[in-house]
């Protein structure tokens, strides 16, 4: 069930990674084999590094039998004698390569890349991630990413080895984590502009929005409070993010993911209402946007056939955009 209904213009199940290729089946493996899109509220980043070192695959002969060549943080090359020995492979295996300089703790956000290749043969069969866009970053528990990242921060290479199941040979991953991705906007500042709400943040990056007493405005407006550095995010693109809305009637808070958590929810853009839409597509990752929507991009005129509470309202929303996963990407894993 998705936690955030207010945004939707209909329930929208999120396709998840997995399709059918093997790289899919790679990327279902990294976030912990969740049938779910969604980040986990409960999995707030309070837990110990230890809570995800515990959860973490053991190494095997296999995973130690395979040599990886290249810079961390860009593509890699598994060597190993073919075919790979799995015969002793029941589940995961998985050695670190390399041990980033901090550890990851439970709830934290990653992002990540990796490479598969297949264990008979050698072959490189996906290599996904080193480019900006192609996965939205992954929320780590023992239960989603803990069995294959571990506690392993940014910085870290690690190597695992799966069995083949009945649709995928053996295969061999090396996965490199890029990142931990900050749960708030952390692009530069950008000019106030006259007349918009104003917006405070507080320590955390929780937004508190103050509407200007004037008239709504009777077209979507949008300003960027914070111009981020990432990928630019395209139409129907699976995004991260958190946010916070307002209605301009009385400024009270109808829905927010940092009341709720504070943990960021993920969504496509084509799954939310046209002012909320409009405010992500052509932003960049990292940013920090302010929304103001009349009710014919939220939900519309109030009327007998049309009752929903936010019906009639002109909304404000601050949007924080941590990450994004190109429809293309999404629709080919």
């Amino acid at each position: 069930m998705n936690p955030y209904p207010c945004l939707m213009r209909s329930f929208v199940r999120i396709r998840p990674l997995a399709a059918l290729s093997v790289a899919a089946v790679a990327a279902l493996l990294l976030a912990g084999c969740s049938s779910s899109s969604s980040p986990d509220a409960s999995a707030s980043p309070s837990g110990s590094a230890a809570d995800l070192c515990a959860s973490a695959a053991p190494a095997g002969a296999a995973s130690k039998a395979v040599t990886v060549s290249g810079a961390e943080g860009a593509p890699a090359t598994a060597t190993f004698t073919t075919p790979l020995d799995v015969s002793s492979v029941s589940s995961i295996e998985r050695s670190v390569i390399t041990e980033g300089p901090t550890k990851l703790t439970t709830g934290q956000f990653v992002s990540y890349a990796y490479s598969v290749f297949n264990a008979t043969t050698g072959e490189n069969l996906a290599t996904v991630g080193y480019t900006p866009g192609e996965i939205l970053p992954q929320q780590v528990s023992a239960a989603s990413g803990g069995q294959l990242f571990g506690c392993e921060g940014a910085g870290s290479r690690i190597t695992a080895v799966a069995p083949a199941t009945e649709s995928t040979p053996a295969v061999v991953y090396v996965i490199d984590v890029l990142s931990v991705v900050p749960t708030s906007a952390w692009g530069t500042a950008q000019p106030a502009v006259a007349g918009q709400p104003t917006v405070a943040l507080a320590a955390d990056g929780a937004p508190t929005i103050t509407l200007p007493g004037t008239a709504a405005p009777t077209s979507t407006e949008v300003t960027v409070l914070k111009k981020g550095d990432g990928a630019t995010v395209g139409s129907g693109d699976k995004v991260l993010v958190q946010y916070t809305g307002v209605k301009w009637s009385d400024g009270t808070v109808f829905d927010s993911t940092w009341q709720k958590g504070g943990v960021p929810t993920s969504f496509t853009t084509t799954g939310v209402v046209a002012g909320f839409q409009k405010a992500l597509e052509g932003q960049t990752v990292g940013s920090q946007v302010l929304v103001t929507m009349p009710p014919a991009d939220g939900y519309g005129e109030k009327s007998a056939s049309n009752t929903n509470a936010l019906a009639g309202e002109t909304l404000v929303f601050v949007v924080d955009i941590l990450g994004t996963q190109r429809a293309t990407a999404a629709a080919t894993q």
